[in-house]
């Protein structure tokens, strides 16, 4: 077993626990299990409940609990309602997603995910069993399409730019490694810029895992599947997510409400929320665990 601490921090783990509103005897999910912090912290809740939690990475069984009220589902939680349908859960009283890459996946060389190692693999998979990798997209995919999931994944004002480069250099090599990501952008100023390249990769990584059409599946599900006074609570970590979430929670669609809403869709919401805006860590978490600093925890209870 690898250790909780070592595989992944919990982020925001009380308030998220405490957003959760736990009942002892009630049914919780756990849609993103990593290292297993939130599941534990929800089974020290219960009493006579249940919890069942998912996970598409493989690697997370690996930390799994040894807990008769507890289920592992080694899936994408865009299957939510069909699993607990599956495990004979028709209704639930909570569910929770933490959205983040774990801190083991990122440290993991061979994952993928890390910008730190020039040597590093372009994997990026969360589910290593599918075929499609970060590799495979920047040696293949069209130059427009390569510059539409910049720009709209990794909201990269240079995304035309730094398609065009990555397709000239490719003419002459292949793209495999963080080095050859830095080589392709020759003497742009900011090859070398953590946060630069940190959006490259999380446009690669969104495409990769098809993170924001599956985010929606799964919001649109959690809301049929949880008994009313349930509750959401979801952390994300990026603007695209936190968009999707807080549009979700407040209109029940996944674009911003307008005066003629209505017009629109009939999709209204049927949540309450329990936060006016969203939680975020405090400075004392960020010192020990820096990568919590964009962290931001909505919750939500269904009417």
């Amino acid at each position: 077993m690898i250790e909780e601490r070592a595989y992944h921090t919990s982020v925001l783990l009380e308030a998220s626990i405490e957003g959760l509103n736990i009942k002892p005897n009630g049914i919780y999910v756990d849609v993103t299990y990593g290292g297993g912090g939130h599941s534990k912290a929800i089974l020290n809740n219960l009493q006579g409940g249940h919890l069942i939690a998912f996970d598409q990475d493989s690697d997370a069984e690996a930390n799994l609990v040894n807990n008769e009220r507890f289920t592992f589902v080694n899936n994408n939680f865009k299957y939510l309602k069909n699993f607990l349908r599956y495990h004979k859960f028709n209704s639930v009283d909570g569910i929770l997603a933490d959205l983040g890459i774990s801190s083991y996946q990122i440290d993991n060389v061979k994952r993928g995910f890390t910008i730190r190692d020039d040597s590093a693999l372009l994997d990026m998979r969360m589910d290593k069993t599918q075929s499609l990798t970060a590799e495979y997209i920047l040696n293949n995919y069209d130059e427009t399409i390569i510059y539409r999931i910049l720009k709209n994944y990794g909201e990269l004002k240079e995304a035309k730019m730094i398609a065009n480069r990555i397709c000239n250099y490719r003419k002459t090599g292949t793209i495999k490694t963080v080095l050859d990501i830095k080589n392709s952008m020759g003497n742009f100023h900011k090859v070398n810029d953590a946060k630069f390249l940190a959006k490259i990769f999380q446009a690669l990584r969104i495409e990769v895992n098809n993170e924001l059409e599956s985010l929606q599946e799964f919001l649109l599900q959690a809301k049929e599947m949880l008994k009313p006074s349930g509750r959401l609570v979801v952390i994300s970590y990026h603007s695209l997510e936190d968009r999707l979430v807080k549009n979700f929670m407040r209109y029940g669609a996944f674009e911003e409400s307008t005066e003629n809403f209505s017009l629109y869709t009939n999709n209204t919401s049927c949540f309450k929320a329990i936060t006016k805006k969203a939680i975020q860590p405090d400075d004392n978490e960020i010192f020990a665990n820096n990568r919590s600093r964009s962290a931001k925890l909505r919750i939500c209870e269904k009417l």
